[in-house]
């Protein structure tokens, strides 16, 4: 069997990380793809792209890794550039957009946000219009397949569909989960003589005080938003403030 462990949404989360790296590597899990946003939101950086970069197989782009490398200059976006690398910086600027594979006989993609653009969501709820389109190419982005299965991140919310026959799937969050307080990633098994494969999410407790007081420490802003997150798996919704 071939076993992927796809990870995303990291956010500069560097003690989920950790915690879903020790259950990988416990798992006997040699391949790490990471589908995007290594960094934005939390306090470590620095910290999570040395990790990706040391562990990862495969890494694709995330919208916040965009931003972070130049492409928007919030004051969330400010901070996290300035405690990367120029060499960090240029890695998340050139990651590629999507990876298509071909497993079990049938044309696997993986994106960040969707087939259409970074900043491009796919939602659970969206038509099956949409959802259709996700699965086709779209030469723009380097997409040349039309995939049997998608697997995406971004909207922070494990799922798994079926899209008349195809897989629709979102690998959840590592650093930043919205429909839980728990991490959560990807496990994909593939039987190479077979069109068999299997799709298992995990989750896992961290040590969470260890991040809270890591953001509490760092001086980023949204420093409260982030930590309300962390503790809820509610959405706060980030607004610029006088002296933050």
């Amino acid at each position: 069997m071939m076993r992927l462990a796809i990870l995303a949404d990291l956010h500069a989360n560097l003690a989920a990380t950790l915690a879903v790296h020790a259950d990988v590597q416990r798992r006997g899990i040699s391949e790490v793809w990471v589908l995007g946003d290594l960094v934005g939101k939390g306090p470590r950086p620095k910290e999570v792209v040395e990790w990706t970069q040391a562990h990862a197989s495969r890494v694709i782009q995330g919208n916040w890794d965009a931003r972070v490398a130049g492409a928007t200059n919030r004051p969330q976006d400010l901070w996290p550039r300035s405690r990367l690398t120029p060499g960090q910086l240029s890695y998340l600027g050139a990651l590629p957009y999507g990876i298509e594979e071909q497993f079990s006989g049938a044309w696997w993609r993986f994106v960040h946000a969707s087939s259409r653009g970074l900043f491009h969501r796919l939602y659970p709820h969206s038509s099956l219009a949409e959802q259709l389109d996700a699965f086709l190419p779209n030469s723009q982005y380097g997409l040349a397949q039309h995939a049997d299965a998608l697997v995406y991140a971004d909207v922070h919310e494990a799922l798994m569909l079926d899209v008349e026959g195809r897989p629709l799937i979102n690998c959840g969050s590592v650093g930043n989960p919205l429909d839980s307080t728990l991490p959560c990633y990807l496990i994909l098994e593939f039987d190479p003589h077979s069109p068999a494969h299997s799709a298992t999410f995990v989750r896992l407790t961290y040590d969470r005080d260890e991040e809270l007081g890591a953001a509490e420490a760092s001086g980023m802003p949204f420093t409260r938003e982030y930590m309300a997150e962390l503790l809820t798996g509610a959405y706060q919704k980030r607004r610029a403030r006088t002296g933050e």
